[in-house]
């Protein structure tokens, strides 16, 4: 008998997706609220285990660092990125690429494959959505003037489009590789 619910059912999928979507993306959300200064503020997982700050200051520096080998002056903050002659970005939460982040994780975990494909594929593919956020600051921050009208007026929404098409593309490959079939020169 046909069950609904086994490992490899498009029910199961969609369920399981949308479930670890929703947790990952509103524990982000929650986790944001209860680390910024305001009415349920906690000092203790402000302090100690604050990883949306650390993802941001990980983010900054990362941008400063390249801007500096560029030959630019770039100096950081908690929130910004201010590179000499230049002007400053603010990174805010929404800049962070966790909803994404959230999305990619979701599925690539709810998609029946194996845990170590889904292992390959997902720690280098949150890396790379970071790596083009990087990009992102850093091209913001020497050539985007607020003051100027220019394309660049909703980077946000530009940078999500980028960003799920070049996910859809590689979950695409990703998901039309076969785990079971041996690697080509690998056969013993």
């Amino acid at each position: 008998m046909f069950n609904r619910f086994d490992r490899d059912s498009p029910a199961r999928f969609i369920v399981l997706f949308l479930a670890l979507f929703a947790v990952f993306y509103y524990f982000n959300i929650f986790f944001f609220g209860i680390t910024s200064p305001g009415n349920h503020f906690n000092d203790y997982l402000t302090n100690n285990l604050n990883y949306i700050q650390l993802l941001r200051n990980t983010l900054l520096r990362c941008s400063a660092q390249i801007i500096n080998w560029f030959g630019y002056t770039a100096i950081t903050n908690d929130f910004q990125l201010l590179v000499a002659g230049k002007g400053v970005i603010n990174v805010v939460y929404s800049c962070l690429g966790l909803g994404i982040m959230s999305f990619f994780t979701a599925f690539v975990i709810a998609y029946p494959k194996k845990v170590k494909t889904k292992l390959l594929f997902l720690i280098p593919g949150l890396f790379c959505i970071q790596l083009l956020n990087v990009t992102r600051f850093v091209l913001l921050a020497l050539f985007w003037d607020k003051k100027k009208g220019t394309i660049l007026e909703d980077h946000h929404a530009i940078f999500n489009i980028a960003i799920y098409i070049i996910i859809a593309i590689s979950i695409y490959f990703w998901v039309r590789y076969d785990d079971n079939k041996p690697i080509a020169g690998a056969e013993n």
